[in-house]
């Protein structure tokens, strides 16, 4: 594998980095981390002949209790006591992310939108070409539900779950201005593998930001995956809420990595406020999660296992964040 020829632009604010993304409209790609944009061009996905580096704009650098800058690096996180004292479940899922290696050059921007996944799409070149490309890469057909109309790649971030959980916002800029929205806003719940956010064409997510709730809530992420050293996600699931004793002030439950985006389930979570969780209560949420989601096969479990998965994560996840443990 190698990689093809293309030209590397260095924008030194978003303002110009927007402008070079709107004047190479369909030509380009913005390079973060790197970690999952090259070696996707390794393999010929979706080559484009211009990126955007974004790692000399101080504005998309840092971190604090309210504010995460889309370059900031994931091991800039995990080395932060503080940061992961105050928000335990963000910490888990960031150090599920892949390697300590991958975590030093991953960001979190680039894991809120890292390329969705398929094991018909993340393959050589010559892999694709002998079977017949697909709907996401040179193809007209999807191959793991066949017909040529949507995409069934699977989304595969970590982040996102452990932040919608949170009621995250993102701020994102493009040619039209910059504007703000709740996380779960960011992701096409209507669209498939291919279009999966409902960002504009050259818009750039610039920020996570979480508001004063967010802080110090019990929570946590588990993480399924076929080698715990390394893989995306097969499953993820993450939990954050309030409890005054053994009675429920809110519980938020998201799920990633079984279907094209990641999704919250708040109308089984919200009648669960003001009241203890019992086994049953908890029992029949979880039981409902599960028969919510649809995986397809398209990764290397079976979908009715990732399925099964989901409810005993979403059980352990929600008695650890209860107990005060991490999840």
């Amino acid at each position: 594998m190698h990689l093809d020829p293309f030209e590397l632009h260095r924008p030194r604010s978003v303002e110009e980095a927007v402008r070079l993304a709107s004047e190479l409209s369909g030509q380009c790609d913005y390079l973060a981390g790197g970690t999952d944009l090259l070696p996707n061009y390794k393999m010929h996905l979706n080559l484009r002949p211009h990126l955007i580096a974004l790692e000399d704009i101080p504005e998309l650098r840092g971190h604090s209790f309210e504010r995460l800058g889309a370059m900031e690096r994931l091991a800039d996180l995990e080395g932060d006591p503080a940061f992961r004292a105050a928000y335990p479940g963000i910490q888990d899922a960031v150090g599920e992310v892949a390697t300590p290696l991958v975590r030093a050059s991953g960001t979190v921007g680039g894991n809120l939108l890292v390329e969705t996944r398929c094991f018909f799409f993340n393959q050589s070149f010559f892999w694709r070409a002998s079977l017949g490309f697909c709907l996401k890469a040179d193809g007209d057909r999807c191959h793991v539900v066949p017909q040529k109309e949507r995409c069934y790649a699977t989304f595969s971030g970590d982040l996102a779950p452990s932040l919608l959980v949170l009621d995250a916002d993102v701020e994102v800029a493009g040619p039209s201005g910059r504007r703000r929205l709740p996380l779960s806003g960011l992701y096409d719940a209507a669209g498939d593998g291919i279009r999966r956010t409902r960002l504009a064409p050259g818009e750039l997510l610039v920020a996570v930001h979480l508001p004063p709730s967010a802080r110090g809530q019990r929570a946590g992420y588990k993480k399924l995956r076929v080698r715990p050293s390394f893989d995306f996600p097969e499953l993820g699931v993450a939990v954050a809420g309030r409890w005054d004793g053994t009675r429920v002030e809110s519980l938020r439950i998201a799920v990633g990595g079984v279907e094209t985006y990641p999704r919250r389930f708040d109308a089984l979570t919200d009648p669960l406020a003001g009241a203890p969780l019992s086994e049953e209560a908890l029992g029949r949420v979880a039981s409902e999660v599960m028969r919510g989601v649809r995986p397809v096969h398209n990764t290397f479990l079976l979908p009715d296992y990732r399925r099964r998965v989901v409810e005993v994560y979403v059980r352990r996840a929600v008695r650890e964040a209860r107990e005060g443990s991490a999840a």
